[in-house]
């Protein structure tokens, strides 16, 4: 088997990575910062020394990068470099930008000689370290049936939307609704506190009851404990909050409750907490009720 390439190892990308270097696949990885490629070294994966290494020695290269700026950079996307890169190679674009992006980045890819997947994934880093994420694909057929049994190791499931930019706007609507969701969490946790009730007693009812999910369990224990340890950052919620409101507005969509949330995870960011886990927005409300504005509704 051919080796896959793998370019970026931060908050999910390292665990993703290692799952597939333990499961057997046979990985060449690059990440900026090097000291993050260690652990996927002893793991079996080889390193590279650059991307352009990555390229030269896969068919199938794997992307879970911050931002578009951080893809067009690895492909040497307007450069002379990127048709070098891509051509005769599956690029599987894994993280979150705008689906304007994404198809664009189609458009280019195809041009110069290469094949293109979207492959977002649902899920924090807990879930990436066991296996569980939920991926969605789109892309051509012949490319996502490439690149499907590849995340096997990585996802418990696997769904195949169509064309591309549908998987990015499947992973959109997706966190519309866990960022409300959490944010509603963490609102009811910070009523049933400042009531004076028992915050665990409070988080037993809950867990007893129909609303419990495993994401009010994964991040129960982080609010009963203050435990903002990042599974999944503020500032990348507050990312995918603006890349969902902005799909929303081209569209003539009206988001009420993800504008309020919005407002919270900015707040929670620019308070200085962005690389702490989302339940730190708890942050943003207490500083609200500090300064009053529990009080907006009862004059």
């Amino acid at each position: 088997m051919r080796h896959v390439g793998f370019i970026g190892l931060g908050i999910m990308g390292q665990p993703m990575a290692l799952r597939l270097a333990r499961s057997g696949t046979p990985l060449v990885v690059w990440n900026r910062t090097p000291t993050r490629s260690e652990p996927l070294r002893a793991a079996g994966a080889e390193v590279a020394g650059g991307p352009a290494e990555v390229f030269a020695r896969t068919d199938v290269v794997l992307l879970m990068l911050a931002d578009g700026l951080a893809v067009d950079t690895v492909l040497g996307r307007g450069t002379p470099r990127f048709a070098e890169r891509v051509r005769g190679h599956v690029i599987v674009h894994m993280g979150t930008t705008s689906p304007e992006y994404s198809q664009a980045l189609e458009s280019d890819i195809r041009t110069a000689g290469g094949r293109y997947v979207e492959a977002p994934v649902s899920g924090s880093r807990v879930p990436a370290r066991n296996g569980q994420l939920v991926g969605m694909l789109a892309g051509a057929q012949d490319a996502v049936a490439v690149v499907r049994p590849l995340l096997a190791p990585v996802c418990r499931e696997t769904f195949v939307c169509g064309p591309a930019p549908n998987a990015l706007l499947m992973k959109l609507s997706v966190n519309l609704f866990l960022i409300t969701q959490v944010t509603g969490l963490t609102e009811a946790f910070h009523f049933a506190e400042r009531q004076g009730l028992d915050r665990r007693l409070f988080l037993d009812v809950l867990d007893a009851g129909p609303m419990a999910s495993a994401v009010s369990r994964m991040k129960a224990p982080k609010l009963l404990d203050r435990d903002f340890t990042v599974q999944a950052a503020a500032h990348d919620v507050l990312k995918n909050n603006r890349l969902i409101a902005e799909a929303a507005r081209r569209t003539g969509l009206a988001s009420p409750l993800l504008d309020v949330c919005h407002a919270l995870f900015e707040e929670t960011v620019a308070s200085g907490h962005g690389g702490e886990d989302m339940a730190a927005v708890l942050r943003a409300l207490e500083a609200r009720s500090a300064n009053g504005h529990g009080q907006e509704h009862g004059d």
